[in-house]
């Protein structure tokens, strides 16, 4: 349904047409081929899904036209399944979730009281979920490739979001997630005078991100290779903490964002881009999405408070938050 143009289509386009965050197009075409596959999980669905899903339709209107009506119970189960590759045939099938995904989640201790477990995960969350929402599956490092898409250009508008914060020259600002850093180039670009602090799980993506800031000779990017519960930022610090469709994916948000929070200066912000939980027709799973809503009250649980909502970007939120008593 979506066509990405490749790298190797890319390559032929003159550097004002792409804007891509890096000067040399083969060496980081080949940087990211050996250090990246096929990705094991996108937020977007594949062809295969695609086909997936059309099947399942194809069985519920067959099961209709026999009249057989699909009882609550049945349609639940229903909407819990797993799209699983079958590597021998190359073929979609479906397969009930119990049998394809096996859940992530054996902790060692209690889980905290504003976490609870499903019985089952859904296909595309780990089975854990906070305040009302299962948390997503994590896109690895595997995606890279799928993150310096160059469609991504025209779908999130990254140059126009980064324009949107405002920076001043001298901001210490804070990637969250920052991935194969996007926007940590572009915003390290704006604050010549400040720092960028990247911070991801994954010390691939950081691996990745060092590659592009050597490329771009950015010497203001600092990685910080964050635990699940802690990002690892120093108290105090940052002016703007900049998340970009990362924080649905976090496994112990509520840990995180504290952290954020407490590395946050009096007069600090902190940014989330979501894409638009409310709009089905934004083509992501829908557990890569976020509600507006949503996201007000899982920030307002660690201290933030809602500032705006910018509407420009062309399918997200980009939502501000302040700390609690700053104005």
């Amino acid at each position: 349904m979506f066509a990405f143009l490749s790298f190797s289509d890319l390559s032929s386009f003159p550097s004002f047409l792409t804007g891509f965050s890096f000067p040399s197009l083969h060496s980081s075409k080949s940087y990211l081929s050996n250090h990246c596959s096929s990705p094991r999980h996108s937020p977007r669905y594949s062809p295969r899904e695609w086909r997936g899903l059309g099947l399942l339709l194809v069985i519920l209107l067959v099961l209709g036209w026999l009249g057989s009506p699909v009882s609550a119970a049945q349609a639940a189960t229903l909407s819990e399944v797993a799209i699983a590759e079958n590597p021998a045939l190359g073929e979609t099938v479906i397969q009930p979730v119990s049998s394809s995904v096996t859940l992530p989640l054996t902790p060692s201790a209690p889980l905290a009281p504003h976490y609870k477990l499903r019985k089952r995960p859904s296909a595309d969350g780990i089975g854990k979920t906070y305040m009302g929402r299962e948390i997503a599956q994590v896109m690895g490092h595997r995606a890279a490739m799928w993150l310096e898409r160059p469609s991504r250009l025209l779908e999130e508008r990254p140059d126009l979001l980064v324009q949107l914060l405002n920076l001043p020259s001298d901001a210490i600002v804070a990637d969250i997630g920052a991935g194969t850093g996007i926007f940590s180039v572009r915003m390290a670009r704006k604050v010549p005078e400040g720092k960028v602090l990247a911070v991801d799980l994954q010390p691939e993506m950081l691996d990745i991100l060092d590659f592009f800031k050597e490329e771009e000779n950015l010497e203001n990017i600092e990685t910080i290779q964050a635990t699940e519960t802690d990002p690892r930022l120093p108290d105090d610090t940052v002016d703007l903490a900049l998340v970009v469709d990362a924080y649905h994916e976090f496994e112990f948000p509520r840990e995180v964002m504290e952290g954020v929070v407490r590395s946050l200066k009096p007069s600090g912000q902190v940014v989330l881009a979501e894409y638009r939980g409310e709009n089905p027709l934004i083509a992501i799973k829908p557990h890569h999405k976020m509600t507006q809503r949503q996201v007000r009250k899982e920030m307002k649980a660690v201290g933030l408070v809602w500032d705006k909502t910018d509407k420009s970007l062309p399918q997200q939120h980009l939502i501000f938050f302040r700390k609690k008593g700053e104005s």
